[in-house]
C-alpha cells in the first residue's frame, strides 16, 4: 500500500569524497578528519592504494592500513571495505579511489579486444556492474566513508607570471561526486578546501577553509542530528495498515529485530490489526 507521510531527515553515515592533484594533502587532511568524527584512532581504517603513504602519517595516532596490492579491481575494494566493516570500523577512508577507476578502464579495453571485436562501448556492459557494485559498497558501509580521489594536474599562469598548479579533472567515472553526500577540493598551493557539493550546507558559500579535526566534528553533529534509525523504524511500524506491510517494515530493519522496544511496537501493531481484521470479517459476516 503506498503511504503519504512527513518527510523526515534521518540520520546517517558520511559519504564525503576529497578531490586534490598529488602532493595536495588528500591523506592527512583525510584522517585529520575522521578522527574528529570518531574521536579513536582505533576506530579508523584506511584503504591504502598509494604505496603505503598512510602510514607515513602514523604519528598521527594508532590507525589501522588495509594495503591494497594491483591490480586495484574493484571486487578488492569491496572486499576490504567489508573486512573493515566487520572489524568494527568506524570512519574508513579510501585513499585513493582513484586506482579502481583506472583499473577498469585498462581491464576494459583488454575485455574489448579478447572478447568484443575492439568495441569499448560493447565492452562497459560487463564493466560498469563491477564499478556499480563497487559504488553500492560504499553507499551501504555501515560506517563513516571518505574517499580520496586524485584530480589531472595542470599549470596555470597566475599573477607576476608565477606558475600554478591545480586540479581540474577527478580521476573517477564521471558523477561520483554526485553519490556522495559531500564533495571537496583541495588547492594545491594554500591546502584549503571549497566545496563542489554539499548535501549538509555547513561548506556551500563559506570562506575556503583548512580540514582539520573540528571539520570532522562539525560533520559528526549533522550526520548525528536527524532521527535515529530505530526512532525511523517506529514510526514505520506505528501506521502499517495490513500485517503484509508489517512484514515488510520488519524486513526492512533487519539490525533491529532484537530491540525490545522496536519488538514491543511490532507485536503492539500486530494485535491491533488482528482485532481489525476480526472485526472485519465478523462484520462481514453479519452483512
Amino acid at each position: 500500500m503506498i503511504q503519504l507521510k512527513k518527510a523526515t531527515r534521518k540520520q546517517v553515515k558520511l559519504r564525503l569524497n576529497i578531490s586534490a592533484p598529488s602532493g595536495a594533502g588528500k591523506t592527512y587532511s583525510a584522517l585529520r578528519m575522521a578522527y574528529g568524527i570518531t574521536g579513536d584512532w582505533s576506530k579508523v581504517a584506511v584503504i591504502d592504494t598509494e604505496n603505503g603513504s598512510a602510514s607515513l602519517y602514523s604519528n598521527l595516532g594508532d590507525f589501522n592500513v588495509v594495503d591494497l596490492q594491483p591490480p586495484f579491481t574493484p571486487e578488492k575494494y569491496v572486499e576490504a571495505l567489508s573486512a573493515c566493516s566487520a572489524a568494527g570500523m568506524e570512519v574508513i577512508i579510501i585513499d585513493s579511489s582513484s586506482h579502481e577507476w583506472a583499473c577498469l578502464l585498462e581491464e576494459n579495453e583488454l575485455l574489448a579486444q579478447s572478447t568484443f571485436k575492439g568495441n569499448t562501448w560493447s565492452a562497459w556492459s560487463k564493466t560498469t556492474p563491477r564499478h556499480d557494485r563497487f559504488i553500492a559498497a560504499v553507499l551501504h558501509c555501515p560506517a563513516h566513508v571518505i574517499t580520496c580521489t586524485r584530480s589531472k594536474m595542470e599549470t596555470v599562469m597566475g599573477e607576476g607570471k608565477k606558475v600554478h598548479k591545480v586540479g581540474m579533472k577527478d580521476v573517477q567515472r564521471e558523477g561520483w561526486e554526485y553519490e556522495l553526500t559531500v564533495s571537496l577540493n583541495i588547492d594545491r598551493e594554500t591546502h584549503l578546501a571549497i566545496p563542489s557539493k554539499d548535501r549538509t550546507n555547513l561548506f556551500e558559500g563559506k570562506q575556503p577553509f583548512l580540514i582539520t579535526e573540528e571539520t570532522g566534528q562539525l560533520i559528526k553533529e549533522w550526520c548525528e542530528s536527524g532521527e535515529s534509525e530505530l526512532q525511523s523504524a517506529i514510526n514505520e511500524m506505528t501506521i502499517v495498515a495490513t500485517i503484509d506491510d508489517m512484514k515488510v517494515v520488519w524486513s526492512k530493519y533487519k539490525g533491529l529485530q532484537t530491540d525490545a522496544k522496536f519488538v514491543n511496537v511490532k507485536d503492539k501493531r500486530k494485535k491491533e490489526l488482528e482485532k481489525l481484521e476480526t472485526e472485519k470479517a465478523a462484520q462481514n459476516g453479519t452483512n
